[in-house]
């Protein structure tokens, strides 16, 4: 088989590596990949992710016998739609349904619709409205989200009346995050542990993945600014199978009944980022594919082969599929460059050694002409190791992170401490 793969990050990576595993699978072609994925696919860094006439023209040119969408925005216009219009069997949810991430207006109004728990809201258009709301109505801290894509960037929290009023004028004035920005959200700071589900559905049926815990800032301790993931764990140790339960039955199927109800049947991977709040689990967020870093620890614990789930949800026949997973744990550090999520300086030289106890997923570098690898984004690489306990994953990936250099390499020291310290109750 020849398979396609949208998108050049370590998510994507993660799911070639994966989808190599299936002795069908031919050829790989990544667009448009990166440095490091060459390794495992054929590149075409001169098609980008959202360049959606060349992706089909590609696709039909090439044969293409499956393809997968993976980033948020070729989702969100309609790459999928369109190699469905060429004939192309295709992993991933159409524009309607990738709403559920596109738009943090659709996704909240649909959870307040069919009673689906999440933090409570307001919606603004006009910036004038939205600082009388936050000077008369608001409790702090406070949750202040771009209505549309904004590279995983797009959420403040606001500490005081000052941090929101600064968060609204950079938002929906400056247009920080572009036409993002002409809506937002306000909503309560809901507290508690965080898991992130990924799920693999049909449309009807749901075979959730194993948990995961993300860390989102940028510094230990959870400081510094917001960032697309700095590191990642699963399982959850939080997400007992208690939570997992009350979860299936209050927002996952009701979640897909939802979409269905409202004629944007989901299909896909779809993300579930959770609060595990005092008065029960209420969702953050959905995305409408696989989370990045959580791709990383997640598909390593995947037993069944991945080719087979995809073709299942794209044939509807997920409900008769026993989807099975490995047990153990899994740990992921991402090494970044100096400065991100802000500036930061590319094409410094990457060296990897051989003989690391963790797998590196290439997510922000690319290959020079002469062979040398280099950086070219913020988080550079992904380094994931699995193993029988939580402990032994992150010692492996931590003694792997180490021995990898490049110039302005950083990366948090705390990933995954605080499920440590759960587990130990």
């Amino acid at each position: 088989m020849k398979l396609l793969v949208v998108g050049g990050g370590g998510r994507e990576h993660a799911i070639i590596k994966k989808l190599k595993e299936n002795p069908q699978v031919e050829t790989i072609y990544a667009l448009p990949g990166n440095g490091g994925i060459a390794a495992d696919a054929v590149c075409v860094p001169e098609t980008g992710a959202k360049d959606l006439e060349k992706i089909v023209d590609f696709a039909k040119s090439h044969a293409i016998d499956f393809a997968v969408v993976a980033p948020d925005d070729p989702l969100a216009l309609g790459c999928v739609d369109r190699l469905h219009e060429a004939g192309i069997p295709c992993f991933g949810p159409d524009a309607k349904a990738a709403r559920i991430e596109a738009s943090k207006v659709f996704s909240k109004n649909l959870m307040k619709k069919y009673g689906i728990p999440t933090a409570r809201y307001e919606v603004f258009s006009d910036p004038a409205r939205a600082l009388a709301y936050l000077r008369e109505a608001a409790a702090f801290p406070i949750v202040v989200k771009a209505d549309g894509l904004a590279l995983g960037k797009g959420v403040l929290i606001p500490q005081n009346l000052a941090e929101a009023e600064a968060a609204v004028k950079s938002i929906m004035e400056d247009k920080a995050f572009g036409d993002s920005g002409n809506e937002i959200v306000i909503e309560e700071f809901l507290t508690g542990p965080e898991a992130s589900v990924l799920a693999f559905t049909d449309g009807r049926s749901i075979v959730p993945m194993v948990s995961s815990m993300d860390h989102k800032r940028a510094g230990d301790g959870d400081t510094g600014p917001n960032t697309g993931g700095m590191g990642t764990v699963a399982p959850n140790p939080c997400y007992t199978p208690e939570v997992a339960a009350e979860c299936m039955e209050k927002i996952f199927l009701p979640t897909l009944a939802a979409m269905r109800a409202e004629g944007c049947p989901f299909k896909g991977c779809l993300y579930f980022g959770l609060m595990l709040t005092p008065s029960g689990p209420k969702v953050i967020e959905y995305n409408c594919r696989f989370g990045d870093p959580e791709t990383q620890v997640v598909l390593p614990l995947l037993k069944t082969d991945l080719l087979t789930v995809m073709q299942a949800v794209e044939n509807e026949t997920l409900g008769s599929l026993d989807v099975e997973w490995h047990g153990g744990a899994a740990a992921c550090v991402i090494l970044a460059s100096g400065g991100y999520p802000g500036s930061y300086e590319k094409g410094r030289e990457i060296t990897i050694p051989q003989d690391l106890p963790a797998t590196v997923y290439h997510a922000g570098d690319q290959l020079l002409e002469d062979g040398t690898l280099v950086t070219s984004g913020g988080r550079v690489l992904g380094v994931t190791s699995v193993s029988g306990t939580l402990e032994a994953a992150l010692r492996d990936a931590y003694a792997a992170a180490e021995r990898i250099h490049f110039g302005g390499k950083y990366f948090r020291h705390d990933i995954g401490q605080w499920a440590l310290r759960a587990l130990e109750g």
